[in-house]
C-alpha cells in the first residue's frame, strides 16, 4: 500500500475500500458501494479499479496506490495531475476528487482525447465537469494571493492542497482507534408504507455475538420534533419521533442495533422480529386531500399541522389585486397544469454521524439527559461529529429532544461531501446521540447509498395549475397559481418550500393581479425536504413555460414579453404570500442578463444532425438571500502573536466556496493576503451562533459578519498603533442578522436539437447569465453556476426517484437513479452582469442555489420551439419525448397553439 508492505489478512468478503480505510488511507471514499461513482478509485499494479467492488484478497502480492501515494515519496512534490487539479481548482466539495485524480493519472493519450469515455466510471455532483476537463488539459485558473487585492480575483480555496492529496478530513476520516469501545449502528427499516407496530422481539438480536444493545420506540423520548432545521423551529410541524410505534413510509427507521462491528449490527437487524398491523396508505397528494383518505398524522393543534384531517401539513394563500378582473381584461389567457418529479440531492458523502464523549472541566454531565442515568464520570461532554449544513441548529435540537443543556453538547463537522439542502436536517444525529448516552460508548452511523434514497429526503414533487393573462402588447394582467406539493410522510420544510417557491417566483414579475393557493400534503411516501432552489425551480418551470405560451399566442418574442413585465429598479417585490417587507433590489442586472441572451440567440452555433428539429428557449428567475425573520451569523477575527490572523465562523464548507470568500473579504478589510488567514469553522465552540449554510446565505450573511469582525479588528489595530504599540492578541467581533435581504437574478438560454425518431435531446449551445453583484471570486462563482446548471439538467432530463405501487423507492442506486456524467453535461457559457449590490458584503450576492432554477423551463421552451409540443411534466426523458412525438404532429400548428403533453 503506497510503497509499504502489509501482511494483514482481510476479513472474508472484505472489499479493498474498507481494507484501505481501516489502515488510514482516507483518500479512498465511500460514495456508492456498487462501483457506480468512482470515489473509491485506486490503482492496483497501476490499473485504476473501483475498490468498493474489488475483493481485498485479490490484491495479494500486488501494488496498491491511493491518492496519498501519488506524490513523490522522496521530495514530497505533487504528482503532475495533482498540481493540475490544484491550479484549475477542479473540485468544489472535493469528495469525488481523489477518484478523478486516480483515473486521470492512469490515462493514456487515447483516453485523454476521449474524456467522456475516460470518465464514464466517475461522478461529480458539484462542478459540472468543466473544471475537471480544464485540469486534465493543464489549464490554470488560480492566482497567487496579493495583499489587499483579493476581491475579484481567483484566489485558491484554503483547503485545496489537502483535497488533492487526500489529507482533507470528511466526517469519518478518523482513526477509529482514537475511540475506544466504538459501537457501529445499523437501522432496521419498515417494509410497509403505513403500519402500527404491535410487538417487537429483540431477544434473538441481542444474542448475536458482538451486539451490545437494541433501541426501539420504547427507548425513545416522548417528544415530537421536526427533522428540518430552521432558525425558528415553529416553521415546521412537530410530527416526528426519534423512533415511533407507527411507521408512515417504506424505509422509516424501526429499530437501531449497535454492535462491535457493522456485520454484527446488520445481523442483529435481521434477527429483530417485528409484528405489524398494516394500515391503509395513500401515495398521491391529491387523493390524500379527499374526504375519507387515510390520515397520515392524527395529531392535535400542538403539532402545528395546518389541517391534519385533510393531510395538509402546511398551506399558503394570498392575493394582490383581483385576478378575476385581471383575466377579464386580458386579450389572451393561458391555463395549464405542470408537474415536477422527486429528485435526490445525491451528495456523494452520505448522511452519517459519530457520537462520543470528551472531558470538559466544569461542564454539565451530558449523560444525565433524557432516559439516561447520571454517569459516575461527571464533566464529560457529548460530541457529535456529523455531515451537516447546520451544526448550531442540530445542537439546539439535540438539547431540546434529549433534555440537555447547551454546555453539555458540542456539534462539529469535518469537510462536508456535498449537501444541496439535504443536510439541513437531523436524520442521524439524534439516534447516535441517544445510543451514546444510553451506552456511555462512542457510536457511529453511516448511511448506505440505498438508505440515502429511502431514509433521507428528496425534492418536493409539485403539481402547479397556472393561469396567466396578458394584453396584446404583452403586459401581464393576472397570474394565478394553484399548487399541491407532496411532502411525503413528514412535514419537514413543507410550508417553507411552498412559501419560498411561490413567493420568489412571482416577485420577479410586475403584475397588478396575483393570487396563490398552495398546499403541502402528507402522503405515505419517502419524506421530501430542502433541495437546491427550495421550491422556486418547481414554480419557475410552470411560470416560465406559461409566459412562453402567452408570447406565442400574442405573436411576441418571448424575451420581449419578459422585458416588458419584469420588476425594475425601485419596484416593490410583491411575493403575494407575504414575508417580503425586508426584500430589496440591491443591484439590478436583469436588463444586462436579457441583453446577453439576445446576443446568444443571434450568434451562430454548432449545426444539428440532418433530420433533427432545432429550437431555442430561455427563462428567468430570482431568489432572495436568506429566509425571512432573520438568518444570524457571528464571526470572530483575531490577530495572533505571530502576526497572522485567525477567523472563526460557524458555517461548514460543503463545496460552495464560502470559506474562500470569507478569507477574501477579511483580507480586503485588513489589507493582508488570504494565505495569512486561517479559518476555524463548523464547530459550535467556534463562535456564539450561526443559523447555517443554507438559503443562499453563506456569503451574504456570514460574509457580512466577517466584514464587521475584520473592521472591528482593524480599528483595534489602529488604536494600538496610535498608542505606541502593545503586546498580545487582539480580537474583533462581528454579527449580522440577515436583514434586509437582497435578490439575485439568473437567466438561461438553450439552443437544442431533437431527434424525432428517438426522442434524444442534444444541447447545441448553453448560456447562463447571472446578476451576482460583485463577483468576489470569478473562478468559484463560475463553478457554482456550472454545477447548478449540471444538477438542473439532471433533474430536467432524467433524474427521477420512482416509487412502486406500495410506496417503495425502486431507484435506490446510482445505476438506477441516473446522475449526469461527464458525457451528459454540455459546456455552459457563463457570464456575469456588471453590478455591485448595495446590501451584500463588498457588493456581492448569493450564487449557490439560483443557477439551478431557470434551466428546466429554458430547456422545455427550447423543446417547444423545436417540436411545437408543450411538455408539461419533468423529466424530459428520452422515452417520454419519443412517445409524445410519435403520436403528435410536430412543429407549431398554424394558429400558434400548442399540443400539450404530460
Amino acid at each position: 500500500m503506497n510503497g509499504t508492505v502489509t501482511d494483514a489478512v482481510p476479513r472474508p468478503g472484505q472489499c479493498l475500500r474498507t481494507y484501505l480505510r481501516e489502515r488510514g488511507w482516507f483518500g479512498v471514499k465511500k460514495g456508492c458501494d456498487a462501483g457506480d461513482c468512482g470515489a473509491c478509485t485506486v490503482h492496483v499494479n497501476g490499473v485504476p479499479v473501483h475498490s468498493c467492488v474489488y475483493p481485498a484478497v485479490r490484491a495479494e502480492g500486488r501494488s496498491v496506490t491511493t491518492v496519498e501515494g501519488l506524490a513523490d515519496p522522496v521530495s514530497g512534490q505533487l504528482h503532475p495531475v495533482q498540481r493540475q487539479f490544484l491550479e484549475a481548482q477542479a473540485f468544489q466539495c472535493g469528495f469525488c476528487t481523489a477518484g478523478f485524480l486516480m483515473t486521470t493519472a492512469a490515462l493514456d493519450d487515447g483516453l485523454r482525447a476521449d474524456l467522456p469515455r475516460a470518465f464514464k466510471g466517475n461522478l461529480c455532483r458539484c462542478t459540472g465537469y468543466r473544471a475537471i476537463e480544464d485540469a486534465v488539459r493543464g489549464v490554470r485558473h488560480t492566482e497567487d494571493p496579493v495583499a489587499g487585492r483579493g476581491v475579484g480575483r481567483n484566489v485558491p480555496a484554503p483547503g485545496a492542497e489537502d483535497v488533492v492529496t487526500g489529507a482533507a478530513r470528511y466526517t469519518f476520516d478518523l482513526d477509529t482507534g482514537a475511540f475506544p469501545g466504538l459501537l457501529h449502528m445499523k437501522l432496521l427499516r419498515s417494509p410497509h408504507a403505513h403500519a402500527r407496530i404491535t410487538a417487537i422481539d429483540t431477544g434473538a438480536a441481542l444474542r448475536v455475538p458482538g451486539v451490545y444493545a437494541v433501541f426501539t420506540h420504547r427507548d425513545a423520548p416522548g417528544r415530537y420534533f421536526s427533522t428540518a432545521q430552521h432558525e425558528h423551529p415553529e416553521d415546521d410541524p412537530y410530527d416526528t419521533r426519534l423512533l415511533d410505534d407507527t411507521v408512515r413510509h417504506v424505509g422509516q427507521r424501526v429499530a437501531a442495533v449497535v454492535a462491535d462491528s457493522e456485520a454484527a449490527a446488520e445481523e442483529g437487524c435481521r434477527r429483530v422480529v417485528v409484528t405489524y398491523e398494516v394500515l391503509p396508505a395513500v401515495l398521491d397528494p391529491e387523493q390524500a386531500m379527499r374526504p375519507g383518505a387515510p390520515v397520515v398524522h392524527d395529531k392535535g393543534e400542538w403539532a402545528g399541522i395546518a389541517r391534519p384531517g385533510a393531510n395538509v401539513a402546511g398551506e399558503v394563500h394570498g392575493e394582490a389585486g383581483d385576478v378575476e378582473r385581471g383575466f377579464a381584461a386580458a386579450d389572451v389567457v393561458y391555463e395549464e397544469t405542470f408537474r415536477t418529479q422527486r429528485a435526490q440531492q445525491a451528495s456523494l458523502e452520505t448522511h452519517g454521524a459519530l457520537a462520543f464523549f470528551e472531558p470538559v472541566a466544569g461542564a454539565a454531565d451530558a449523560e444525565s439527559g433524557e432516559g439516561g442515568e447520571r454517569s459516575d464520570r461527571p464533566g464529560r461532554r457529548l460530541v457529535v461529529r456529523t455531515s451537516t449544513q447546520v451544526p448550531y441548529l442540530v445542537r439546539r435540537s439535540l438539547c431540546t429532544l434529549l433534555d440537555l443543556p447547551p454546555t453539555a453538547v458540542r456539534v462539529v463537522a469535518g469537510r462536508v461531501g456535498g449537501a444541496f439542502g439535504g443536510k439541513q436536517e437531523m436524520l442521524v444525529e439524534d439516534i447516535v446521540a441517544l445510543a451514546a448516552l444510553r451506552t456511555g460508548r462512542p457510536v457511529k452511523l453511516e448511511f448506505t447509498r440505498e438508505e440515502q434514497f429511502t431514509g433521507a429526503t428528496t425534492r418536493h414533487p409539485f403539481t402547479v395549475r397556472i393561469k396567466a393573462g396578458a394584453r396584446r402588447d404583452g403586459t401581464l394582467t393576472a397570474l394565478q397559481l394553484h399548487v399541491v406539493s407532496d411532502t411525503g410522510a413528514y412535514g419537514n420544510h413543507a410550508r417553507a418550500v411552498l412559501l419560498r417557491g411561490c413567493g420568489d417566483a412571482l416577485a420577479l414579475y410586475r403584475c397588478p393581479n396575483k393570487k396563490v393557493d398552495g398546499y403541502a400534503v402528507y402522503t405515505h411516501t419517502v419524506p421530501a425536504g430542502a433541495f437546491r432552489g427550495y421550491g422556486i425551480g418547481q414554480i419557475v418551470f410552470a411560470l416560465e413555460s406559461a409566459l412562453d405560451e402567452l408570447a406565442r399566442r400574442l405573436d411576441i418574442d418571448p424575451l420581449l414579453l419578459r422585458e416588458r413585465s419584469v420588476v425594475r429598479p425601485g419596484d416593490d417585490l410583491v411575493t403575494v404570500v407575504g414575508e417580503d417587507s425586508d426584500l430589496r433590489i440591491g443591484s439590478y442586472g436583469l436588463d444586462a442578463c436579457m441583453e446577453a441572451l439576445r446576443e446568444a440567440s443571434g450568434a451562430a452555433g454548432p449545426a444539428a444532425p440532418e433530420g433533427w428539429l432545432v429550437g431555442e428557449g430561455s427563462a428567468l428567475s430570482s431568489i432572495a438571500a436568506g429566509g425571512p425573520y432573520g438568518h444570524f451569523a457571528d464571526a470572530r477575527m483575531t490577530l495572533t502573536a505571530d502576526g497572522t490572523y485567525e477567523l472563526a465562523v460557524g458555517t461548514t464548507e460543503a463545496g460552495s466556496g464560502s470559506t474562500t470568500t470569507y478569507r477574501q473579504l477579511a483580507a480586503a478589510e485588513l489589507g493582508t493576503a488570504e494565505d495569512r488567514i486561517t479559518v476555524r469553522q463548523a464547530d459550535t465552540d467556534a463562535v456564539g451562533h450561526d443559523t447555517g449554510l443554507f438559503g443562499s446565505a453563506g456569503t451574504v450573511v456570514t460574509g457580512k459578519a466577517v466584514v464587521r469582525a475584520a473592521r472591528s479588528l482593524a480599528a483595534l489595530i489602529r488604536d494600538r498603533a496610535a498608542r505606541g504599540g502593545g503586546d498580545g492578541p487582539l480580537t474583533g467581533f462581528g454579527h449580522f442578522a440577515g436583514t434586509p435581504r437582497t435578490v439575485a437574478f439568473n437567466a438561461h438560454w438553450f439552443r437544442i436539437a431533437v431527434d424525432p425518431d428517438t426522442g434524444e435531446i442534444r444541447i447545441l449551445r448553453s448560456v447562463h447569465v447571472a446578476d451576482a453583484g460583485t463577483v468576489l471570486n470569478p473562478l468559484q462563482c463560475r463553478g457554482q453556476v456550472e454545477g447548478g446548471v449540471a444538477q438542473a439538467l439532471g433533474a430536467a432530463l432524467f433524474e427521477d426517484v420512482r416509487l412502486d405501487g406500495r410506496g417503495r423507492v425502486c431507484t435506490a442506486a446510482f445505476r438506477e437513479y441516473r446522475l449526469p456524467a461527464f458525457a451528459d453535461v454540455p459546456r455552459t457559457e457563463v457570464r456575469f452582469a456588471p453590478t455591485a449590490d448595495a446590501i451584500g458584503p463588498a457588493g456581492a450576492k448569493s450564487m449557490s442555489e439560483s443557477p439551478f432554477n431557470p434551466v428546466a423551463p429554458a430547456l422545455a421552451n427550447a423543446l417547444r420551439d423545436a417540436t411545437g409540443v408543450r411538455f408539461t411534466r419533468l423529466p424530459l426523458a428520452r422515452d417520454r419525448v419519443w412517445r409524445v412525438l410519435s403520436g403528435a404532429a410536430v412543429r407549431t400548428p398554424p394558429d400558434g397553439r400548442e399540443n400539450s403533453h404530460g
